[in-house]
């Protein structure tokens, strides 16, 4: 298993691709099919906009908590709610091109700043957060149990941490990530939750509340090449995703059936 050290160097070479973007053809073809085909659906459902309302609720009163937003690159969709709400804000990411960015859309925010830093260095020392928001970022960590430990330390006694990360627990997804994976730029810190990192996050946190998104609802795919109107498909996905969303809340299978967690966990 990676030592912290090893994490460090692989952050380095992270923090290269994501200031360039260079990215090989099958890196390239399955963004594509991410941003092209799944994000589609996500949009065209209202189950992109359903969970960004729901880690708003998740938040809570933002205006007595520090909050840091984790590998937040030039901003996420709530990176400006939280800046513009948070007792203080401060985001973190890996690339200094992107957090020169996003600093010049906190300048009129006096309680806000983005750094770029690791946030498993030495250099990183800041603590005592209310609130870590972590979008699409805590499956970059190889070793999970050396990215718990830091999240504990960085977290006040009652701090949550909000995540939104990609599950490789299905057996078709996990066949097709497996097929890339040999081909991908970016290999070195994909890491896809499997049920075993699940589980670690589950029992270092107490998982407040949590849900899954596309599980039946991403065979919408194949139903979008069916000789059938519109509106019959926008129904057929949007009563699949329903069913992902609520089931996945209490059934551990129905939430492994997913492409995606998305979670509140408290500090125990």
């Amino acid at each position: 298993m990676k030592t912290t050290k090893d994490l460090l160097e692989t952050n380095k070479k992270q923090k290269e691709f994501y200031n360039s973007k260079k990215k090989n053809l099958a890196t390239r073809l399955w963004s594509r099919l991410r941003e092209k085909t799944l994000k589609g659906i996500r949009q065209n459902s209202g189950m992109q906009q359903q969970y960004y309302e729901l880690h708003k609720v998740w938040f809570g009163d933002l205006s007595t908590k520090k909050v840091l937003d984790l590998g937040c690159y030039a901003g996420n969709t709530l990176s400006l709610y939280l800046a513009e709400n948070a007792k203080s804000y401060l985001g973190l990411d890996l690339s200094d091109v992107a957090i020169d960015k996003l600093n010049k859309r906190l300048e009129h925010l006096p309680n806000a700043k983005a750094i770029a830093a690791d946030f498993l260095s030495e250099e990183f020392q800041e603590t005592g957060f209310d609130l870590i928001y972590a979008y699409g970022v805590l499956h970059h960590f190889e070793n999970t149990s050396v990215l718990i430990e830091r999240l504990q330390e960085k977290l006040t006694a009652q701090g949550t941490v909000i995540s939104y990360d990609p599950l490789e627990t299905s057996m078709p997804i996990k066949l097709l990530r497996r097929l890339y994976r040999p081909f991908q730029s970016d290999a070195a810190w994909e890491w896809p939750f499997t049920k075993k990192t699940y589980y670690q996050f589950a029992k270092a946190f107490h998982v407040e509340e949590r849900r899954g998104i596309l599980g039946k609802s991403k065979w919408i795919v194949l139903i979008n090449m069916l000789p059938m109107s519109s509106k019959r498909k926008q129904k057929i996905a949007q009563k699949w995703h329903d069913q992902d969303w609520n089931q996945s809340a209490v059934s551990d299978k129905r939430l492994f059936e997913c492409m995606h967690v998305t979670m509140k966990m408290r500090k125990r």
